[in-house]
This record gives C-alpha cells, sequence and structure tokens, in this order.
C-alpha cells in the first residue's frame, strides 16, 4: 500500500467507526474507498465487513443493560439472523467480481434511500409500537428477519433500520430495548458473515488490519462526542455522499 492509500483507507475506517457509533452508515464510506484503491468489489465487501465487525460487537458493552430484558426476544430471533447471515456471506463468495460490481450501484442507491427513511421507518416502528403480537406477526417477523440477515450477510449497510421498524410491528416500544436488540442480532449478522469470509479467504488482510484499528479509534470518538455532534447533520452528509457515490457507478456502468 502506498502512503497516500494507508492515510485514506484509515480516514475512512476511522470515519465509519464514528459514523456507526453516531448514526450507523459506515460502510456507505469505507466500500467505495477500498473499491478506489482497486479492491474487488467481492474481496472490497468482505474487508470492509471484517473491519467494522470489531466495533460493532464492541458497542453491545452500551446495552449490557438491558440484553437480559430482550433475552425472549432473541431466542427466537437469534438464530434467524445466524443463519441468514450465513446464507448472505455465503451467496456473496459464490457471486463473480462482475456480477457483483454490476450490483453495487443498485446495492448502495438502496442503503441510502434506507437511511434517508430512518425517521419515516421510526416513526412507522412507533405508530404500530403497543400492539399485542400474535402468532401470525411473529412468524412474519421471523421471515421479515431472515431476509434481512441474507441482505447483511450479503452487503450489510441499512439493516438496523430495517430491524427497528420490524420490532415496533411486534410491539415492543421501549426504545433502548429496541436498539440493544437489534444491536445483538446486527451484531451477529456481521460476526457471522466475517467469519465466513475470513474462512473463504477474502479478507484483504493488510487493508483490513490497518482499517480495523483506525475504525476501534473512530468507534470510541464517535461513543465519546456523540451527543455533541447534531445527527442530523451527520445524517445530510452520508446521504450526500451515498446518492453521489451510486450516482457515479451508474454512470460508469452505463455510460
Amino acid at each position: 500500500m502506498t502512503g497516500q492509500e494507508i492515510a485514506a483507507l484509515s480516514a475512512a475506517a476511522a470515519a465509519a467507526g464514528a459514523i456507526n457509533a453516531i448514526a450507523g452508515g459506515g460502510t456507505l464510506i469505507t466500500f467505495p474507498v477500498l473499491l478506489f484503491f482497486g479492491t474487488a468489489p467481492v474481496t472490497a465487501n468482505a474487508t470492509s465487513t471484517f473491519a467494522l465487525v470489531f466495533g460493532t460487537v464492541g458497542s453491545l458493552y452500551g446495552y449490557r443493560r438491558h440484553i437480559a430484558e430482550v433475552k425472549p426476544w432473541l431466542v427466537r430471533f437469534l438464530p434467524v439472523c445466524l443463519v441468514g447471515g450465513l446464507l448472505g456471506a455465503v451467496v456473496l463468495t459464490r457471486t463473480s467480481n462482475e456480477a457483483f460490481a454490476r450490483l453495487v450501484p443498485f446495492l448502495i442507491l438502496f442503503a441510502t434511500v434506507l437511511f434517508l427513511a430512518q425517521g419515516a421507518f421510526k416513526r412507522l416502528a412507533v405508530f404500530e409500537a403497543g400492539h399485542t403480537h400474535t402468532r401470525a406477526t411473529l412468524c412474519g417477523a421471523l421471515i421479515f428477519q431472515l431476509g434481512v440477515s441474507i441482505y447483511g450477510g450479503f452487503f450489510g449497510a441499512g439493516i438496523g433500520i430495517l430491524m427497528l421498524a420490524s420490532l415496533g410491528f411486534l410491539g415492543l416500544t421501549h426504545i433502548h430495548q429496541m436498539n440493544s436488540l437489534k444491536t445483538v442480532l446486527g451484531s451477529a449478522i456481521n460476526l457471522v458473515a466475517a467469519l465466513w469470509f475470513i474462512w473463504s479467504g477474502l479478507v484483504n488482510w493488510p487493508r483490513a488490519i490497518l482499517m480495523t484499528f483506525a475504525a476501534m479509534a473512530g468507534y470510541y470518538l464517535g461513543s465519546h462526542f456523540a451527543q455533541r455532534i447534531p445527527q442530523q447533520y451527520v445524517r445530510r452528509l452520508i446521504t450526500a455522499i451515498g446518492l453521489t457515490i451510486s450516482a457515479v457507478l451508474f454512470y460508469q456502468q452505463f455510460h
């Protein structure tokens, strides 16, 4: 790696860690930067997932008090997340770089739209919250979660937003419990995907190790200063970056 690449990857990973700690959506930073420096699309996705997973798992510490409260839901959802995350990761490893490259603009646009619409998702979740869940709604939520988990193992950006909406449909109302459940399930999806990527030899280790340490620093700084930074500004920046990147990639692909 050149000095320019080391600096850019470190900055991107640190920014992604801080963004994940404040608002989520860090993958929209690390993945395109890896692509810019010539990393193959599938390898870039795997390396980005690995680099950010330790900070994601580490964020569980902040919700440790609420994990016991959501244990019954974890028992229901965790197996689905593990299976779905593994399936998504396996599908990625069976996808050629050429095919995945064609999907990348759509994936980034989808993740950006999800990120942009997360306020609406949260309001919808609050509107539905308080309803008593039935066997049918639980089965529907499990099927939906399986789909989210497969998508998460395959690409991953935006899964937390989707999960918050589904948890609201089940009647959960306590935001800290919802966030803790979302964090545990999202961490499980990312962790099982990262382990599969390691097993499959897809992780670019020099870049992954560099970005992991930078991301951990970013998570720490983001957690420390989260209350001082207006989240709406961070969200607008991420949305602008995501839309710009997807527009450039669409132009390059179809021009």
